[in-house]
């Protein structure tokens, strides 16, 4: 029987790859001050997989969301084919559901917990045919974006 740990490797390859794609370009200031309407986030995630004994650095990226979140902010690399759904948001908190054709098929579900106006917390748990993976999150507000500009 073949070890399961090639598998994961290029799961966790891919996952790191898919979570690096920033949702806008967040780094390019806006054209417009007047048109600045989003935040930009820098956010660190943290990826552990169950059964796999390395440790993956924690990757930052910057993104910009509106300011009235009506999806999670970020966004998944279409190569996988990756859609939200279910984006629900109580209080401080939000949740939604996430679903990749892949390759690797995945489905998971994210909570991000908003700790003021300027930081948040949570994480997003996959789950695959090779086992499950989370993602930890830490976000800070760093300034201001425009949302529409890709």
């Amino acid at each position: 029987m073949t070890s399961p740990f090639p598998r994961r490797l290029a799961a966790i390859t891919m996952f790191l790859v898919l979570s690096s794609i920033p949702v806008r370009a967040a780094d390019t200031p806006p054209a417009n001050a007047a048109k600045e309407t989003g935040d930009r986030w820098e956010v660190t995630s943290k990826m552990s997989m169950e059964g796999l004994p390395m440790e993956l650095p924690a990757q930052t990226q910057k993104v910009c969301a509106a300011k009235e979140w009506k999806a999670p902010p970020a966004a998944m690399d279409e190569r996988q084919k990756c859609q939200s759904s279910d984006f629900k948001s109580a209080g401080s908190k939000v949740t939604w559901k996430v679903r990749c054709a892949g390759p690797p098929e995945m489905t998971g579900d994210g909570e991000i917990t908003r700790n003021g106006a300027d930081a948040y917390t949570g994480q997003i748990r996959f789950t695959s045919e090779d086992g499950t993976m989370t993602m930890k999150l830490n976000g800070r507000r760093v300034g201001a974006c425009d949302p529409s500009k890709k």
